[in-house]
């Protein structure tokens, strides 16, 4: 079943949204040489317990961390630990989510380490570029498939590939709700959007094979060739005057 929110829901969703983005910032803001990702992680739980929320992610299906901290050919769900320690060149992308008030707030990025390839530099910005062009289609009446279209052919255009095994979703009261948002499909087809609604856009987008495999840990996903991934996400609202970008600060 699919939400419709409130004005007073999404109010409380975009304070949620704020601290998501906060604690974000604040992990990219620490991406430099030398640093650890359970550094990052451990300052990103500060931040968020300093605002009276909790890491949406810390303890969720048993998950160990506060935030996703994905290294290089890592997609996503990367745990954070002592003995990852960013070098120049690395590309990190940092999940984060905040509960605060009864609302989650859901966002990612990536961030550069250092002096990074060519390559990786654009991966990034096709990647957040390609988020924008989705939510350009996140309007009430367009379906869910108008915003995967529109994801996979910027991405394709740019020679980089979606991955299909890891989409997007709902979120409120739940970290994941109803409906799924895959960053591909058929435009015209899927879910009706409606005003009120409240998603997660997130292009996972790969420099080679859109195929993936998970690690032994459970979490760990990677690229199956071992090419670079870059991830960015927002939590939005759908509206009558366009979508809202929730976690926002």
């Amino acid at each position: 079943m699919i939400a419709i929110k409130s004005a007073a829901q999404l109010s409380l969703m975009r304070d949620a949204g704020r601290i998501a983005a906060e604690a974000r910032a604040l992990g990219g803001s620490l991406v430099r040489e030398g640093v650890t990702t359970s550094h990052i992680d451990a300052k990103i739980r500060a931040c968020i317990l300093s605002h009276g929320a909790h890491p949406s992610f810390l303890g969720y299906a048993g998950f160990p961390a506060s935030a996703c901290i994905s290294v290089n050919d890592q997609v996503i769900h990367g745990i954070p630990s002592p003995e990852t320690v960013l070098k120049n060149g690395d590309i990190v992308k940092i999940d984060v989510g905040a509960f605060y008030k009864g609302y989650h707030g859901d966002c990612a990025a990536t961030f550069a380490v250092g002096s990074v390839s060519d390559e990786a530099r654009r991966l990034i910005e096709v990647t957040e570029d390609s988020f924008y062009k989705g939510i350009e289609q996140a309007l009430p009446e367009h379906r869910i498939g108008d915003i995967g279209a529109a994801i996979e052919g910027f991405v394709r255009e740019n020679g980089f590939t979606v991955v299909r095994d890891f989409i997007g979703h709902g979120v409120g009261e739940k970290l994941h709700e109803d409906p799924e948002v895959p960053n591909f499909g058929v435009a015209g087809r899927g879910v009706r959007l409606r005003s009120g609604m409240t998603i997660a856009v997130e292009p996972m987008v790969n420099a080679g094979t859109w195929r993936v495999k998970t690690l032994s840990d459970g979490w760990t996903v990677k690229t199956l060739d071992g090419r670079l991934s870059a991830h960015y996400e927002n939590t939005i609202c759908v509206s009558d005057n366009g979508p809202v970008i929730l976690t926002a600060v």
